[in-house]
């Protein structure tokens, strides 16, 4: 018995060393991020100013639009299959996936929509990152902004964040697919006052406030507040709205639901995490070209890459180890077999962040060798 306390006792003493430690790192990068605010808008506004960004968009919610027709109509006419993981079908890379698939002409919409998407979708972050640092050197602009007052990983984490920024930005449209897909029911309001409704609604009012504040001209000063003070809403609404939500009996804000929200979220987060890693690649191939191009098609290549692993799995027996090496790079089957079926593989996510953290690192590194050129 000892030793087991003991084992718990060391557990949680390590993660609240691990806690503080990544608290004390988040804010130093958050003020860093904060003294290069003006990169970042600069940055984040370019991508309007850009056609490429307004094609981007359209061929981007076009082709999901058509996945989604094609998931609404399997919810609605075609029977069972298809309704308890409606994120599964929307995001899979071939028709039914693990139960045999023939090519068929019932099944050639499925498989051309399916194929389009994640083409659009691994060509995305290539062209959000082509020009973020090959632009700069190919115009001579690099070397000025070397000699401006940040550092170098304050240059890049710039970029990367409006980069991202605008990445999340394409997805904000797909929102109005869920009340749909989900089939919600109208809100409902009721007084269950708690403890962890008060935080959960007090963090919310914290958001909403530190957003108002952002509106007039203020100072540096109270705008670094306002960043905080969102920043500690968030984390209150966050951890209030999950104890309220598991362990009280009655809810102050609830939404019925005919399907599992889980699998929905579970999959906008996949996208996510994807979607940072793939950014990464393509800044990190952006800071070692010239030309835009170059920087596009290469990362190009690596995210093709991880789509020809998606498909060549299937020509593999189940269980052989080029078959299980093949899944752990294969993003489409890890959002459409994991993900949208509401599992989160902790592979997956390492995967992502390792990958996207050691090119952010790469990056910088890339940046720190021209001052010695």
């Amino acid at each position: 018995m000892f030793a087991v306390a003991l084992n718990d006792t060391v557990t949680l003493v390590a993660l609240g060393v691990i806690g503080v430690v990544g608290a004390i790192v988040a804010l130093f990068l958050l003020f860093g991020l904060f003294e290069a605010r003006s990169l970042i808008r600069r940055e984040f506004s370019a991508y309007f100013l850009s056609p490429v960004a307004y094609v981007v968009l359209v061929v981007f919610l076009a082709v999901l639009g058509c996945r989604f027709y094609l998931t609404l109509d399997q919810l609605t006419t075609t029977g069972p299959r298809g309704t308890e993981f409606p994120m599964q079908f929307m995001f899979n890379l071939l028709p039914f996936e693990g139960e045999g698939f023939t090519f068929s002409r019932a099944h050639l919409p499925q498989l051309l929509s399916g194929i389009a998407f994640w083409l659009v979708y691994l060509l995305i972050p290539p062209l959000l990152t082509m020009r973020l640092f090959a632009e700069e050197r190919s115009s001579g602009t690099l070397e000025m902004l070397m000699t401006a007052p940040v550092r170098d990983w304050q240059v890049v984490l710039s970029k990367y964040l409006a980069c991202f920024a605008f990445y999340l930005f394409l997805w904000l449209p797909t929102l109005v697919y869920l009340p749909v897909l989900l089939g919600l029911g109208m809100p409902e309001f009721h007084e269950a006052w708690t403890p962890y409704s008060l935080l959960f609604v007090g963090g919310l009012g914290a958001m909403a406030l530190a957003l108002l504040s952002a509106l007039p001209r203020l100072g540096s000063g109270l705008r670094l507040a306002g960043l905080l003070l969102f920043l500690a809403g968030a984390a209150c609404a966050g951890v209030g709205g999950w104890l309220h939500y598991h362990r009280d009996t009655e809810y102050i804000f609830y939404v019925s639901s005919a399907i599992d929200p889980w699998p929905v979220a579970c999959t906008y987060l996949g996208l996510i995490l994807v979607g940072a890693m793939l950014l990464a690649i393509g800044l990190l191939v952006s800071s070692l070209v010239r030309s835009q191009l170059v920087a596009a098609l290469v990362a190009v290549a690596v995210s093709l890459a991880l789509l020809i692993a998606g498909v060549w799995r299937y020509t593999l027996e189940g269980g052989s180890t080029w078959g299980e090496v093949l899944y752990s790079f294969g993003v489409p089957l890890h959002i459409s077999q994991d993900f949208g079926r509401g599992l989160i593989d902790t592979r997956h996510l390492v995967l992502y962040t390792s990958v996207a953290l050691f090119c952010l690192f790469l990056t910088v590194r890339s940046l720190e060798s021209r001052r010695w050129r």
